[in-house]
């Protein structure tokens, strides 16, 4: 039970670390962060199952995961206010134009970042973007002046 319970807290203690990088960095790791969380990856299992290696410890762990998982997804796909805390909400960063610099800065987006997204679906210049959305899995989406829009949420016309 002591492991189910230690589980427990270090998937609390690993959402929170994933919700305080931030949606922008989660979307981009660079090669140090990689290898940084699939070391964090094998300190976990170590703070969890301690000296205990047994293949009981191992499939109560992962299955405390995997439960907690589960049940999160779950609790979003019944009620809209565990998402908004669990995965977060879509942010406006640009409007008619002008980035929206507080916001920016809170979200640690860089302007670099944004140009080079708005760049990437052929966007030359800031003022063409009507609106440009910072979605919850850290992808860029843009709306812009000509009635267009691009990122990757964009889907194919229903009918």
């Amino acid at each position: 039970m002591e492991i189910v319970v230690r589980a427990a807290l270090m998937f609390l203690f690993l959402w929170l670390v994933t919700r305080v990088v931030g949606r922008s960095t989660l979307g981009e790791l660079s090669s140090f962060q990689l290898i940084l969380f699939i070391t964090m990856g094998d300190l976990v299992g170590q703070a969890i199952v301690q000296q205990d290696y047994s293949f009981t410890a191992g499939a109560l762990a992962v299955g405390t995961f995997a439960v907690l998982t589960i049940f999160l997804a779950w609790l979003n796909s019944r009620w809209r206010g565990p998402a908004r805390v669990t995965h977060g909400v879509p942010v406006v960063v640009v409007k008619d134009g002008e980035p929206l610099l507080d916001i920016m800065r809170r979200e640690r987006l860089g302007m670099d970042d944004l140009l080079a997204a708005s760049r990437g679906q052929g966007i030359e210049r800031v003022g063409d973007i009507q609106v440009a959305v910072l979605e919850a899995n850290g992808q860029l989406s843009f709306f812009t002046t000509d009635g267009e829009s691009s990122g990757a949420q964009q889907q194919p016309p229903v009918g």
